[in-house]
């Protein structure tokens, strides 16, 4: 049986984080495959290393002198280096990085994760398996899950214990290609579906999930158990502990995912599963985002409502805008997307959306905040929006908009975006004790 690991930046920020690290690893020796972000932050007001790697890039592409950033970033790991005293000379990686600066932002950024997973192998003992060499992309950015998976397997039975830097892959033609931001739980992720795992633990700095914001809610309670629909729901709208793509892999494998804490390794953590039968809570989590916009189209009584809403809907692909929901009513339907998809199309997506024959009035909510309720067990009681009406009623909140789904796994509330922080919190007191 094989457990994939996977540490976050501040899991491996420092020497001591490192050590943190070891001792996880030789508690459990099913943990063979282990996944590594670039250092984080050590202390607030740090730097991470991917920030100042991006910020190199831009200074190679203005021409600007790098060498005081790339001093900065050497001296990171070769602290590191030192105070492991591991045997390795880094000074040589740091001249292969130099000389192949002019690779471009994508290769500059991935060497965050490739020093970091070179000095994880010599310390733990296990073999640097660099991912550019077992995680390949097609020329059209997607996975190619086949290849990866055979190579991946093919080095995980040649070495036994393998580190591998996460964040990045490579094309057909070997040039280095990122994942999007948080990618490096997409690489433990892929990692997992190749050696076909019996689990994948994400190591953090928070000991799981929470019901909700600890900015925003006092002291919310952990998350024990949670669902791929949930999670992907709750991260989509701005819950950051684990990268919403991370559960594609390996989904159909049924693989567990269980978000643990570095520096609290005897928490009980959350775990990610792709069903539960578990019934003791109404809500699981809730999370949501400010700033969203809110553009409602009446048309003439006459006019066909499909073929208005169908070329307003080609309105917003054209402009490629997501948007975020959708509802409607005998003569209108309101379109809500995030503000800054439109900062630099509203004129003209306005502008095309007058001109649909039938459309009689264009009406924008500029002020607009979203807040979703999730839960898989909120089908099995009645009443859950009727509940919500009552709590944000009771609490003085305007609901603008509201949104359901038939398998009722989230709810989604649209208020003011003063009312955010309120809505979030009279949701949760709201709900606590709902059992």
């Amino acid at each position: 049986m094989i457990t994939v690991v996977k540490f976050g930046g501040s899991s491996v920020a420092s020497a001591e984080q490192f050590k943190k690290i070891k001792n996880i690893i030789e508690k459990d020796d099913s943990r063979r495959v282990v996944v590594v972000s670039a250092l984080g932050k050590r202390f607030s007001g740090d730097n991470k290393i991917t920030d100042l790697l991006y910020l190199l890039s831009e200074h190679i592409r203005y021409g600007v002198d790098y060498t005081n950033i790339f001093n900065m970033i050497t001296s990171r790991y070769e602290e590191i280096r030192k105070d492991l005293d591991l045997s390795i000379d880094l000074s040589i990686e740091f001249d292969k990085i130099k000389e192949n600066i002019g690779l471009g932002e994508q290769y500059i950024v991935s060497r965050g994760e490739y020093l970091c997973a070179k000095l994880m192998a010599v310390y733990l003992g296990f073999t640097f398996v660099d991912a550019a060499d077992v995680v390949f992309f097609n020329y059209d950015g997607t996975l190619d899950e086949e290849k990866t998976a055979e190579a991946v397997k093919t080095a995980f039975v040649t070495y036994g214990k393998i580190v591998v830097p996460g964040f990045y892959g490579a094309y057909p033609t070997g040039k280095v290609k990122l994942f999007s931001r948080g990618g490096s739980d997409i690489t433990g992720s892929i990692m997992a579906m190749a050696v076909k795992a019996k689990l994948y633990e994400n190591w953090t700095d928070v000991s799981g999930l929470l019901m909700a914001d600890p900015k925003i809610v006092k002291n919310p309670i952990g998350v024990d158990e949670i669902t791929h629909d949930e999670l992907r729901e709750l991260s989509h709208m701005g819950a950051s502990v684990l990268h919403e793509e991370t559960i594609f892999p390996i989904s159909d494998l049924d693989i567990p995912i269980n978000i643990l804490n570095t520096n609290r390794p005897e928490d009980k953590g959350t775990l990610i599963l792709k069903e539960s039968n578990k019934t003791d809570s109404i809500i699981t989590g809730i999370a949501g985002k400010k700033n969203y916009k809110a553009i409602s189209v009446i048309k003439s009584n006459w006019a066909n409502k499909l073929d208005v809403m169908k070329s307003a809907l080609d309105i917003f692909a054209t402009f490629k805008v997501t948007i975020e929901h959708m509802t409607s009513s005998i003569d209108s339907f309101v379109i809500v997307a995030e503000a800054k998809y439109l900062e630099k199309t509203m004129y003209d997506i306005l502008s095309e959306l007058k001109k649909i024959k039938g459309v009689q009035k264009i009406d924008v909510d500029n002020d607009l905040a979203l807040v979703a309720v999730v839960g898989r067990n909120m089908a099995l009681k009645p009443g859950i929006s009727g509940k919500i009406f009552s709590v944000f009623g009771d609490s003085g909140i305007n609901i603008k908009t509201i949104s359901q789904g038939p398998q009722e796994i989230n709810i989604m509330v649209g208020v003011g975006n003063a009312d955010f922080e309120k809505a979030i919190n009279t949701v949760y007191t709201g709900f606590l004790n709902v059992k």
